[in-house]
């Protein structure tokens, strides 16, 4: 199996109100109970707002330090989940999923260089 990074990307900006979230929460939280119960969950959560990232620089001996996003856009990722999948096309079902539950743009990337894991023994 190998594991891959399902993005979500969400407008900066206003937050909508509860009453738009509220079924788009539930229906990802069925999500999540699918994604367990198919043995695919590996972990997934959202992030804070964009503006309280802290960025980090490499700056000869020193390291620079800066408040905000790396990249200014009119988009940020707003949380992620990591699932295992045994190819691209089965990541890309879950993925599709995120996008039809959420209407945000959803991108699907398998980590690099990462082992199967053991089957014991």
């Amino acid at each position: 199996m190998t594991q891959y990074l399902i993005s979500m990307y969400q407008p900066d900006g206003v937050v909508p109100p509860p009453e738009f979230l509220a079924p788009i929460m539930a229906k990802l939280a069925e999500l999540t109970a699918d994604l367990k119960a198919a043995g695919a969950y590996v972990y997934g959560n959202g992030l804070a707002d964009a503006s309280s990232a802290t960025v980090l620089r490499a700056d000869g001996g020193e390291v620079l330090v800066t408040d905000g996003p790396y990249l200014e856009g009119k988009e940020h990722m707003g949380g992620f989940d990591i699932i295992e999948a045994p190819d691209l096309d089965a990541a890309l079902v879950w993925g599709r999923r995120f996008a039809q539950i959420t209407g945000l743009p959803i991108e699907v990337r398998p980590f690099a260089g990462v082992p199967a894991p053991s089957t014991g023994g």
